[in-house]
């Protein structure tokens, strides 16, 4: 009997947690908990507060690396349609941080609203944009957020301000665990032309990354005024492969998983790579991804 027992028709548990992320790599959770309204999330979190399960918050999967022994305590998923709503009124896009950020900048172009249309091919949920601050620095996804919605460890809601969402080194900060809705203000313009810059940097973006098929992940930051990608070809490491995870060779922030691979392999890859890069360019290379 454990503390989550109440919560069984929602939890599984020792469940492998690799499926859920785009680099298919690590362990199980103790607990997989997939709430299915605001109200059974807020039950969860207080319980794992009131009884010390530590507890962590997945999104897309798409900037996290599991570890190999998996992770203890639970692991919450807002995967229910409760959580992804998509509401538009006027310049103003209220949507749930597990939307995908892709439905939601579909939605936005639909109602002829601009801004967000260059984060097109980004993988991963809106709140997990917000939360690496995705985009350009001339165009990041924060010069649009006007407020947001979060839960504490106690299980209560609180309505923020964007002003009280603090941006710096492509990581937003929020003092409370979870982010439930987020809310954007756009510009309104001409759908025709918002749709021809989403194919346009679809494109791009696409020509770029690795093929769909392969399990791949983003791994660092771009450094001010430098980008992780040329550094990374700079030092010769394309290619570059420890165990089973290789450097891509179509955009070199990204590490491509074979059969086989591990997370210690990838963990390897990145010391190979920040020792290197530091050695000849004096550069600290920054995690995006973050690890479990």
């Amino acid at each position: 009997m454990t503390a989550l027992s109440a919560f069984e028709e929602i939890t599984k548990t020792n469940e492998p947690l690799a499926p859920y992320t785009a680099l298919k790599l690590g362990g199980p959770a103790d607990y997989l908990v997939q709430p299915r309204s605001i109200e059974e999330l807020a039950s969860v979190v207080k319980t794992c507060h009131q009884e010390s399960i530590p507890f962590r918050m997945m999104g897309g999967g798409c900037n996290i690396l599991i570890g190999d022994d998996g992770v203890r305590g639970a692991v919450l998923r807002l995967s229910e349609p409760v959580f992804s709503e998509i509401k538009v009124d006027g310049r103003q896009v209220r949507a749930g941080a597990g939307a995908s950020l892709s439905s939601v900048i579909s939605e936005a172009a639909r109602h002829s609203l601009a801004g967000l249309e260059s984060l097109i091919g980004i993988r991963g949920t809106l709140g997990g944009a917000l939360l690496s601050n995705a985009g350009e620095r001339i165009n990041e996804i924060s010069q649009y957020v006007r407020g947001v919605e979060t839960l504490d460890a106690q299980g209560q809601t609180h309505q923020r301000s964007g002003d009280e969402v603090r941006f710096g080194g492509g990581l937003s900060a929020l003092e409370d665990p979870i982010l439930l809705t987020v809310e954007l203000e756009l510009e309104s313009e001409d759908a025709e032309q918002i749709v021809k810059r989403m194919r346009k940097a679809w494109i791009v973006r696409k020509a770029n990354r690795p093929y769909t098929y392969q399990a791949s992940g983003r791994i660092f930051q771009n450094p001010k005024g430098l980008n992780a990608a040329t550094l990374i070809e700079q030092v010769d490491l394309v290619g570059t492969r420890v165990g089973g995870v290789e450097v891509s060779d179509r955009d070199a922030n990204f590490f491509i998983v074979h059969d086989g691979a591990s997370s210690r392999d990838v963990h390897r890859l990145i010391d190979l790579i920040q020792t290197k890069v530091r050695e000849q360019f004096q550069v600290e290379l920054e995690l995006e991804i973050t690890l479990w």
